[in-house]
């Protein structure tokens, strides 16, 4: 059915003229008058978390009993009630006159930026993730005398009363309601969510948890295709945009379209004069240090580089894009033979995601010697990129399954090291997020080298030995580009959001995980207890471990540990 926006709108009036009426009442709440409104929804997410997983896995082809159906609660409904549950400690404790990091390391990182450790935040992030943790950097202006002075800036000064259009993303569930919920807690503005027509089942669900702020007009929720979302762009009940999706859409809101819009564009110019921040993707890499591997680590690190690519379909905006790979260490092809032989238990999902199929056919078309490792969808391998060329698959987001592959020289760790981050940096567009892969000797032994190449890596998030997609789920972390992208060359976008600790000017995530799995850290002196991560496309007991996760999250009942932790380790 063609949409008609003229007569779609009308229905939408009372939402605006609510969140209107609304918006001076919200920027008149105080910390602790938010904080009721935060515990009720959380109350109401188990209501509908089963149903919304269903939801979820029937649109994306998961069948019932499938272990990917995992990946839906842990990036759905845990999702929600983790960050539900960061904003809470932290609202409170500031309303309190406490420090909601108290206790958590500071360090000064090897380029001065100010790093604040967030995850783990409380014991049981330690019972469930162990081993893991989390910093975010500041930006250079912050220093650790004045840190307390640079969080929830908003709350200590003047805010207009502002409602907020959220564009929500179509891939992962929980994007629409934690883009709303910062918008709400960290800035002040209340919100109309416009979800993506790929989920548009959330609405119900939404509806449910959110009722709290439903009632008194500080969220509302529709649906509606490209053309709703366009006019509501230009809404006069409009003051701000916030968009999670791609650069393509981000510019046709702020410059317009065809000649006239490539113009605005180029002299930066913008049609559309609302503030407007994002989330737009890239092309993520995967640095994979040399090392000493052993065989069972080759297998181990096979799976979980095709996790990053193939999460969700490999629909994400975190996606690793190209694998850069040290081209004079032995373990590179013993790597990519594993990748070969495990890429056959792992591929078959449909390509759910409006577009993925075209996507992946003009990475075909460009690449006609690729390896193609599936039809049914395709999946594309393209071996030996020239890091010095412009290659296409260097520039544009595939948001499916292609999966580029990079050699560069380094005779030791830390030469490959300082080539990979210029690459990657300079050559690759977007800067949301990268992920080094690095053995724990090696990082020990190169340490100088290690911790600059993490001060030189120009992502909002980096995951160490872990996919940055963690970084999405570890409430307490930023989420979003590394800033300093201007309008008119968006990249990964501008602004943040998640952030539980509501820094005023962080600069990017930093999110550390073991090398090696429980129980083989044992016999190597590793004193972690972190089994096969859940969110492994290989992990067969995913589904399980996700929901366990969800119950604990919401409950904190310490009995929901140890069947977790067995069907973590189990699977």
């Amino acid at each position: 059915m063609t949409e008609n926006p003229t007569v779609l709108l009308p229905a939408m009036q009372d939402d605006m003229k609510a969140l209107r009426e609304a918006a001076p009442v919200w920027t008149g709440k105080l910390m602790a008058d938010i904080v009721p409104y935060l515990e009720a929804c959380k109350e109401r997410v188990m209501d509908v978390a089963e149903a919304w997983v269903n939801d979820a896995a029937q649109a994306k082809g998961l069948p019932e009993g499938s272990p990917l159906r995992g990946e839906e609660w842990t990036s759905g409904p845990w999702a929600v009630l983790a960050h539900l549950n960061a904003y809470i400690h932290t609202l409170s404790s500031l309303a309190q006159g406490d420090n909601p990091f108290e206790g958590q390391p500071i360090r000064t990182t090897a380029n001065g930026r100010t790093a604040v450790r967030v995850f783990p935040a409380h014991h049981w992030d330690q019972l469930l993730l162990n081993g893991y943790s989390a910093e975010v950097w500041q930006q250079s202006d912050v220093n650790q005398d004045n840190l307390l002075d640079n969080i929830a800036e908003r709350f200590y000064s003047t805010v207009e009363p502002k409602v907020s259009l959220i564009l929500g993303a179509g891939n992962i569930n929980s994007i629409p309601a934690l883009d709303a919920l910062y918008k709400l807690i960290a800035e002040g503005e209340v919100c109309l969510i416009k979800l993506n027509p790929i989920n548009h089942y959330l609405k119900a669900h939404f509806d449910h948890i959110f009722a709290p702020f439903i009632e008194e007009g500080f969220i509302r929720i529709v649906n509606g295709g490209g053309s709703v979302g366009a006019t509501l762009c230009q809404h006069d009940g409009i003051d701000t945009i916030h968009i999670t999706g791609s650069a393509y859409t981000h510019d046709l809101i702020v410059f317009g379209t065809g000649e006239e819009g490539a113009e605005r564009k180029a002299d930066n110019n913008p049609l559309n004069p609302r503030p407007i921040s994002s989330e737009l993707g890239g092309v993520g890499p995967t640095l994979v240090v040399p090392g000493p591997w052993n065989s069972t680590d080759i297998v181990f690190q096979a799976e979980h580089l095709i996790t990053q690519k193939l999460h969700n379909a490999g629909c994400n905006c975190i996606a690793s894009q190209v694998l850069v790979l040290p081209d004079e260490w032995e373990g590179t092809d013993r790597l990519l033979h594993a990748i070969r032989d495990t890429l056959p238990r792992v591929l078959g999902r449909p390509a759910y995601y409006t577009g993925s199929e075209k996507r992946i056919a003009e990475f075909q078309e460009a690449y006609p010697n690729a390896e193609v490792h599936s039809t049914d969808p395709t999946f594309l391998l393209i071996d030996n990129l020239d890091p010095e060329a412009d290659e296409f698959c260097f520039r544009e987001e595939a948001f499916g399954q292609v999966w580029g592959i990079v050699r560069l020289p380094g005779a030791d760790p830390a030469s490959f090291l300082a080539n990979a981050v210029t690459f990657a940096n300079e050559k690759l567009y977007g800067t949301l997020g990268c992920q080094m892969v690095i053995h724990p000797s090696t990082q020990s032994q190169y340490k100088d080298a290690f911790e600059q190449a993490l001060a030189d890596l120009n992502y909002g998030t980096i995951g160490v030995n872990a996919w940055s997609g963690v970084g999405f789920l570890i409430p307490n972390a930023m989420w979003g580009a590394f800033p300093g992208h201007p309008l008119n060359d968006v990249q990964s976008g501008i602004g943040v959001v998640h952030n539980g600790y509501l820094f005023d000017k962080p600069e990017k995530t930093v999110v550390y995980a073991p090398f090696q799995m429980f129980p083989r850290t044992v016999a190597r002196g590793q004193l972690h207890l972190s089994p096969k991560p859940m969110w492994l496309v290989t992990h067969s007991k995913g589904e399980r471990a996700g929901k366990y996760l969800t119950e604990f999250e919401a409950t904190r009942n310490i009995a929901l540990v140890p069947p977790l932790f067995w069907a973590a380790l189990t699977g």
